[in-house]
This record gives C-alpha cells, structure tokens and sequence, in this order.
C-alpha cells in the first residue's frame, strides 16, 4: 500500500527561555508555546511496525528542547528558524512548519506568534 506523507504534530510544547530585547526579557527566562508540523513518508513503518522504520518524534522533541532552554534569542524569528530547522533535519521530512507563541508579549493580547516552514521536496 502507498500513502501519501504522514503528519507528525508536536502540539503545544512549553518551554521557557530567554527571547527579547528589552532589559526584562534578558535577564528572566519567558514562557514560548511551540508546535511543529513535519510530513514524511510513513509507508515502511505502517508495513513493518518497526522503529527503524519511523521517524522519532521523540528524538526531536528532545533535541527542540535542550536548544531553546540552553540558549538565548534576540528574536522570535531566529528561535522560529532553529525550531525549523531540528523538524526539518531528518533527511525522509519531506515538510516541516514550526509556530512559536509568546505569550503576554503584547497588552491586550494572548500572545504573540510566528510560524515558518520549509518544503524540501521542492529543492
């Protein structure tokens, strides 16, 4: 049987790290919301039920988190693109979408995000 890509989804990760600019935001660790989309081709994990033949999501997950609490970020932007970047490593991820809420980071609003993604079927 084939199938088209399957969809992994990290939803709503919490992390705390430091992100921002402003005196506060560098000198105390802030709340980020992270989800992650990663789409690869799943069809010899569903034939043979065996973890070499699937991509670990756990593994990602670790990877996502040691980088965003061990380092700083000036920019939504760049911690956005690291995240990205971890999703999209494997070489099977044939798409990945990383989103980054940070919340409070406005008055009046719940949260601020930002969301990239990368497909690499196309390169």
């Amino acid at each position: 049987m084939t199938l088209n890509p399957a969809t992994i989804r990290i939803k709503n990760l919490r992390l705390r790290t430091f992100i921002g600019i402003k005196d506060d935001e560098v000198q105390n660790r802030q709340d980020v919301v992270i989800n992650v989309k990663i789409h690869y081709p799943a069809d010899r994990a569903v034939n043979t039920d065996e973890m070499d033949n699937a991509l670990n999501y756990r593994t990602i997950t670790k990877r996502i988190i040691a980088h965003v609490e061990n380092n700083r970020f000036s920019l939504l932007e760049k911690l956005t693109a690291d995240i990205l970047d971890i999703a999209a490593e494997h070489p099977w991820v044939e798409y990945a979408e990383a989103e980054v809420d940070k919340p409070h980071a406005l008055r009046f609003a719940d949260s601020v995000s930002l969301c990239l993604s990368c497909n690499k079927e196309s390169q």
